[in-house]
């Protein structure tokens, strides 16, 4: 079983590594947006900020149904970055004890 579960873990841990950096890529993509520093109805941009919103706002949306609202201010991917640290944190202390 140890066969098994090491790789199916290190590929989990890998992932959610990808998916914390879309995250991020998706808070700096909405910052230059709102400032105008990149032009949204370009073809390329808007697709990769679709891809990006896609991507993250079913996990943003649930986290946003228990947060408050504090103005302008959505604390949502913060939020989803913790959660996914600490869940990083727990596959990796399990890929320790499995030697991997």
């Amino acid at each position: 079983m140890d066969v098994i579960i090491g790789p199916v873990l290190r590929l989990l841990y890998t992932v959610i590594d990808l998916y914390m950096w879309i995250v991020f890529i998706g808070v700096v993509l909405s910052w230059l947006t709102q400032f105008n520093v990149i032009n949204a109805s370009n073809r390329v941009v808007y697709m990769i900020c679709d891809f990006i919103y896609r991507a993250t706002e079913p996990a943003l949306g649930r986290i946003r149904k228990f947060l408050p609202v504090l103005g302008g201010f959505d604390l949502s991917p913060i939020a989803l970055l913790l959660i996914l640290i600490l869940v990083k944190d727990v596959i990796y202390k399990i890929l320790i004890k499995f030697n991997y």
